[in-house]
């Protein structure tokens, strides 16, 4: 077969699926997960990344304000023992 008929038979099918059914299928389907998703509690992957980092920022920085707690809890005790 001739390159060109079917260059020209891909063309026409590409044009007949872009104004039959197909693309109404699929602008109908597009539109329809559209207000789905935009009805659920969703992030963007950013905002999850974001979150994320802000966690772990928040659970380092608690971990070390732990520590100083124990640490003056340690001193404390010690002073009050020594007081006795």
């Amino acid at each position: 077969m001739d390159q060109r008929l079917l260059d020209e038979i891909n063309e026409k099918v590409k044009a007949a699926l872009a104004q039959g059914p197909a693309a109404d299928i699929e602008k109908n389907l597009r539109a329809l997960l559209g207000g789905l998703f935009s009805r659920l509690d969703l992030v963007t992957r950013e905002e999850f990344d974001v979150q994320r980092e802000v966690l772990l920022r928040t659970r380092t920085k608690l971990a070390e304000l732990e520590k100083k707690v124990a640490e003056l809890e340690k001193q404390a005790s010690g002073s009050a023992s020594s007081l006795s």
